[in-house]
């Protein structure tokens, strides 16, 4: 039995390669990844502009199918929908679609599991399993977009905030997205993409050198470094003086705007206090704060401030001058929050 390998995984080169080793022209590369990525091929099978011999050794030799929806639950207002994939070695990742009016954001993972054990996170709780692949990464996208395309709907925005820490994935996270960003491949917009980061000082550095014009949001969730090493433990090793020297040569050398993700959380982080700690932390920054009121999860010791806490904490740095919003909560009710939905179900299937 062949051990295939995964079709996504491959670079146009490398299909370029094994397409003049059969005897084919390169130029079938072309056609190939306008199938996988534009008309979102799922087999060999539907290439009917290639030549059947050609179709069928592409299916003898390559794994077309890298992810497989185990569980998907829609939420009840029919906004949000969260798929737990099962991927070719058994592991689980999870993958969330959000609608809105004019966007449809996809919510993707980079690992399996993850290594920075923030408290407050289902998937820090999990502990580290292995880095996803570039196809791995393509594949969660793929899915929705063949999803959307039956409803005369695409993707309009991705963001990799699922499971795992993009930036400790770097090299296969940043493979996926030129993949994405290419012409040639899924062709979305590298403004349409963002990537959070707990706060990887080198990868920060690393990524302000990237041609890509692709979003950054950082997980922040603290103004002090006393509670931060608490809530993001990485912070021990990168506290927030030297994260903040790093995001601001970010900024200069980028003229790009970044993201603050602040996750409150009722009489931890949420005081008039922190309010105004946090606006000095970024004052004069190109920055904008968007407030989350935190997604419980079972085995996390704290809550989502109350909404009064959540308006008057955006209200307090609004007039410091800082921009802040609120965002929409979506998904309360399937458990949207990344790595619930595989901590959910690997609890019922040991309860059986």
């Amino acid at each position: 039995m062949i051990n295939k390998a995964s079709i996504f995984d491959l670079t146009t080169i490398e299909i370029e390669q094994f397409l003049a080793e059969w005897g084919q022209p390169t130029y079938r590369a072309k056609q190939i990844e306008t199938w996988l990525y534009q008309n979102y091929a799922d087999s060999a099978s539907v290439m009917t502009n290639l030549p059947k011999s050609l179709r069928q050794k592409l299916a003898q030799n390559y794994l077309f199918e890298v992810v497989t929806p185990h569980v998907v639950v829609d939420s009840t207002d029919g906004f949000t929908r969260k798929s737990l994939f099962k991927l070719t070695d058994g592991r689980e990742i999870e993958a969330v679609l959000m609608r809105y009016e004019k966007r449809q954001t996809l919510c993707i993972s980079t690992q399996i599991g993850c290594a920075m054990g923030c408290p407050f996170c289902a998937t820090g709780q999990m502990g580290f399993m292995r880095n996803l692949t570039a196809g791995e990464i393509v594949a969660q996208v793929l899915h929705y977009a063949r999803q959307l395309s039956q409803e005369k709907r695409h993707v309009t925005n991705i963001v990799f905030m699922g499971m795992g820490e993009p930036l400790a994935n770097y090299a296969q996270t940043w493979q996926a997205i030129r993949r994405l960003n290419d012409s040639s491949g899924f062709n979305l917009g590298a403004r349409h993409m963002t990537v959070s980061t707990v706060g990887l000082v080198p990868a920060i550095r690393r990524m302000s050198k990237e041609p890509e014009q692709i979003g950054l949001a950082v997980s922040l969730h603290a103004p002090t470094d006393e509670l931060r090493d608490t809530l993001i433990p990485i912070n021990k090793r990168y506290p927030i003086a030297m994260l903040m020297d790093a995001l601001r040569d970010y900024i200069a050398t980028t003229k790009r705007r970044i993201t603050f993700e602040y996750a409150l959380m009722d009489n931890l982080n949420d005081s008039d206090e922190q309010a105004d700690q946090l606006a000095d932390l970024v004052k004069d920054m190109l920055c904008h704060i968007n407030l989350i009121p935190l997604n419980p999860t079972p085995d996390s010791p704290w809550s989502g401030s109350p909404d009064e806490r959540v308006y008057k904490f955006r209200d307090r740095l609004q007039t410091a001058g800082v921009p802040t919003t609120v965002r929409v909560r979506r998904g309360i009710d399937i458990a949207a929050g990344c790595g619930q939905l595989h901590n959910a179900h690997a609890n019922r299937v040991v309860a059986k």
